[in-house]
């Protein structure tokens, strides 16, 4: 019989890459995740992993085996949501990740209709980028969590996770009132030759300003990383250059700002383990960010 914890420990091994991620991930030593990989291929009785130098890499079979895997742990999940459901009321901790935006937006409002419809219920909330959700998720970090992707910068689908679609938002071209730009009928070349601020390398807020840049045939020149729309709002209102900010980033725009909507959109949904949409704490969660923007 095949132990589900060493499953779940291969299937970290098959998203992760390294055994050194997988450990720091799950609060485990190298040593012990790869003594555990090592029974689980004796329980198996084939080879799951390829060991090259330093590198280990899944086998043809060890690939098939994670699928098998996410389908158990599904399971799973979904025993656990049924088990929850027949418990009378919702109690103890939901672990809630969230973006920065929603975190000031839309959590708030959510927070408050779950406290007065189910006051035993302990929200914890987490702002997290949403590159880093799905490990999160998968390593039980977090039960459900907020997620989002842009026009230019899509995100791709992860096997072990389940998730509803929240909301769509428009773009926003962010300027100083009195700078003129460029004489360009494209709101984003328009301010080719201009300082940009934009979110730090590792965000997919960055990868989308740079592509729509791109896109509208130059580079960016980028002045600071920043990952507050409040804060970047407040640097363009001091001249410090021009941004992209979504519709929930421009909430209480200086006065000195400019805002001309752009042809792009951001879309947010809810994200949480594959088999868990039948949670009770995640779907009165999800209905009440449906309530927040409706």
């Amino acid at each position: 019989m095949l132990d589900v914890r060493r499953l779940r420990l291969l299937r970290e091994l098959a998203h992760r890459g390294t055994i050194a991620a997988v450990a720091d991930a799950l609060a485990f030593t190298p040593s012990a995740v790869s003594q555990q990989l090592a029974v689980l291929e004796r329980e198996a009785g084939v080879a799951l992993l390829e060991r090259n130098g330093r590198k280990v890499v899944l086998t043809p079979t060890g690939r098939d085996l994670v699928a098998r895997a996410e389908e158990v742990l599904e399971i799973l999940e979904r025993a656990s949501a049924d088990l929850a459901g027949a418990r009378r009321g919702l109690a103890g901790p939901l672990r809630i990740g969230t973006f920065p935006s929603a975190a000031r937006t839309l959590v708030p409002s959510a927070l408050t209709m779950l406290a007065r419809e189910h006051p035993g219920l302990e929200p914890m909330i987490e702002e997290i980028d949403p590159a880093q959700v799905a490990d999160a998720l998968r390593g039980r970090e977090l039960d459900v969590a907020l997620e989002h992707d842009y026009d230019f910068a899509p995100s791709e689908p992860d096997e072990g996770l389940g998730s509803e679609p929240l909301m769509e938002e428009r773009l926003y071209l962010a300027a100083p009132k009195g700078w003129k730009g460029e004489a360009e009928h494209d709101p984003i070349r328009r301010w080719r030759n201009a300082p940009w601020i934009v979110a730090p390398p590792d965000m997919l807020c960055h990868s989308m300003v740079v592509r729509a840049c791109q896109v509208a045939g130059f580079a960016p020149r980028i002045r600071h990383h920043i990952d507050d729309f409040a804060v970047v709002l407040g640097f363009v209102a001091i001249g410090q250059g021009v941004a992209i900010v979504p519709r929930l980033g421009v909430v209480d725009t200086p006065p000195e700002v400019a805002l001309t909507e752009l042809p792009m959109k951001r879309r947010t949904w809810v994200s949480f383990r594959r088999g868990a949409s039948g949670h009770p704490a995640v779907g009165a969660f999800v209905s009440a960010l449906r309530a927040v923007v409706s």
